[in-house]
Parts: C-alpha cells; structure tokens; sequence
C-alpha cells in the first residue's frame, strides 16, 4: 500500500532540497537513459492494435489527472466512441494479476481511483501493475476504437499515440528540482513534445480545466445531498488521503468552512476508527476516500463530488487529435 505524502520542501529550494540535489542529479541521468533506451529499442516496448491516450505530468504526485480523465472519457463516449479505460492499480496489491473493475470492485484490489472511475464512467475499466497488461485485458473483452490511459506518461514500454500532460497551475513545477529534491520525474523540456498541454484550476493563465463542486453527498443516503453554502461557517473535519490534501483544504476554506483537517497518506487504506472522532461534527471528504469508507459509512460522513469543466478550446483539440488518431 503506498504511504506516500507530497512534501512540503518540494514547494521551494530550501535547506532539505539542496541536500537533496545531488541524489536529484543521479535520477535525471538514470531518467534520460532510460528513456534513450526506449527510443533507440534497447528496452522492448509494446504497441497496442488500439490508439492509446495517456493522461498524465511531469510532476510525483497528483494533479488533478483523475478528473480530467473522466471527463474525456464522457466527452468521447458522447459521441459515440467506444471508449477503454486503462489504470494502475495504485493502492492495491501490485502482484496481482490485471482485472476488470466494476462498481463493486473492493478499492484494496483494483485501487481506490479505479473504482471511482468506473462508476462515474460507466465505461470498461482494467487495471494491473504494468499498464500494458491493462490494455491487453481489455482488447481481450472487445475492440475499442480508443483506450485511454490514467497516468503513464513515462510508462514507455507502453507505446502511445496522443499524450496529454497536466500541470497544476497552483503548484507548477514546484521548485523544479528532479526527484528526489523536488517533484519532476522528467525535464519541463518534455511538455513540448506532447500533443497537448492543459493545466488545472481556477488561476490558470492558459487553458485547461477547473474542477467545480457539483454538490455534497451523503455516504450512507447517497441520495441526499446538501452545498458547500449551506455548510458556511460550519466547524467539520476534512478528511483527505490523496497526494495533495491542500487543495482539498483550500476549497472548503474558500466556502467559508471551519476546518479540522486530517491529512493521511494517498491512497491510505482506511479503517473505521481513523474516523472515529469524539464528536458528531460532519465529516468532510474526497470521492477518491468515499470509496474506502462506504463499508463503515455513518450519517454523519459526506463526500464532496467534483467534475472537471473543460475549456471549449481544449475540447475542441481534443476531439480534433482523436478524429485524426482513430482515422
């Protein structure tokens, strides 16, 4: 299970991260070897029958990445494509072998995100620990004119065709170190070889997408839902097991909230008392988390549900590379 939090002292060129530089230098080198390899056939690679899209950054650690995908896929399956779903089962047990998600799937098998993405999607989801086994399986069920990838952008033994690459516009490239002292697993060279780039949230300055709070749902009466304007003022605890749990944060704190926040690691495999707190204040959280804590959901416990809204313009790229890709 992965218990991996996005540091602080990538944000900036601190103390931490300059001890950190010279282990960043060694992984920038390995990064550019590998990934020669691939380009020159050192490293077999794999190409799929089907187009594959990837979805994903140059940055460790989340990006709004998940969001956008789904809108992608409901925007394609629009019109009419028939549309795959191909993902990492992160949180899961990575030796098991490639499966198909469902609505029921339990997260701790397939991964929280797969989950969420199969019920908001509708469309056909596999996961596996090599994304290419992912694809694999699910031309195995059907022929689909096109197969997106969550994530994956430096997963080279998969060959793609489009690559669409997030850059979260709050946080950037973060201090624009390589790992480990900040958050890039490739050169920002690399964001001009995709086919497109957006970026995410509300002060971006090019376009890209926004996520918009559609409403706040009820974990054990998902059919009773409330807003974030209705909860102005109200003193609730933010739960949030994703990479970057501030930008959680800051959305309840820019609708007036009063927070008592809990930050666990992404993709943190909850228990019921994780949550047992010594009151009966409301208990905020993320989509992602609402799948680990249906099975100990109490009346109390509410998920914020969020879209990402795409630019006309993005949609409009979009659609135009994909009419190329599958023609």
């Amino acid at each position: 299970m992965s218990k991996w939090r996005t540091p602080v002292f990538w944000r900036r060129r601190g103390l931490i991260a300059c001890l950190l530089f010279p282990l960043s230098l060694l992984f920038r080198c390995l990064v550019a070897v590998r990934r020669s390899a691939y380009r020159y056939g050192l490293i077999e690679s794999w190409r799929s029958p089907v187009p594959i899209l990837v979805v994903g950054n140059i940055t460790a650690g989340g990006a709004g990445k998940t969001p956008l995908v789904i809108a992608l896929v409901e925007l394609l399956t629009a019109r009419g494509l028939n549309v795959g779903i191909a993902m990492r089962s992160y949180g899961a047990d990575q030796q098991q072998p490639a499966m198909l998600v469902t609505g029921n799937s339990a997260p701790q098998s397939t991964g929280d995100e797969a989950v969420m993405v199969r019920r908001r999607t509708g469309a056909t989801v596999a996961v596996a620990a090599k994304r290419g086994e992912a694809v694999k399986l699910l031309l195995s069920q059907q022929m689909f004119q096109l197969i997106v990838c969550d994530d994956g952008l430096q997963h080279y033994a998969l060959q793609r065709d489009l690559e669409i690459a997030v850059v979260d516009s709050h946080f950037g490239l973060g201090n624009g170190f390589f790992l480990p002292a900040g958050p890039l697993r490739e050169s920002p060279a690399r964001l001009a070889q995709v086919d497109l780039l957006v970026y995410s949230g509300a002060d971006r300055k090019a376009p890209g997408y926004e996520l918009e709070v559609e409403g706040v749902v009820n974990l054990l009466q998902p059919g009773v839902e409330t807003t974030l304007d209705k909860l102005k003022a109200t003193k609730v605890h933010a739960v949030a097991a994703i990479a970057y749990p501030d930008r959680f944060f800051r959305t309840l704190r820019a609708n007036g909230l009063q927070l008592l926040e809990h930050a666990f690691p992404d993709h943190h495999p909850y228990r019921s008392e994780d949550l047992n707190f010594a009151d009966d204040l409301p208990i905020l959280m993320t989509e992602k988390d609402k799948v680990k804590c249906e099975a100990f959901a109490s009346e109390n416990m509410w998920y914020l549900k969020v879209s990402a809204i795409i630019d006309n313009e993005i949609k409009q790229q979009v659609n135009a590379l994909v009419d190329i890709t599958i023609h």
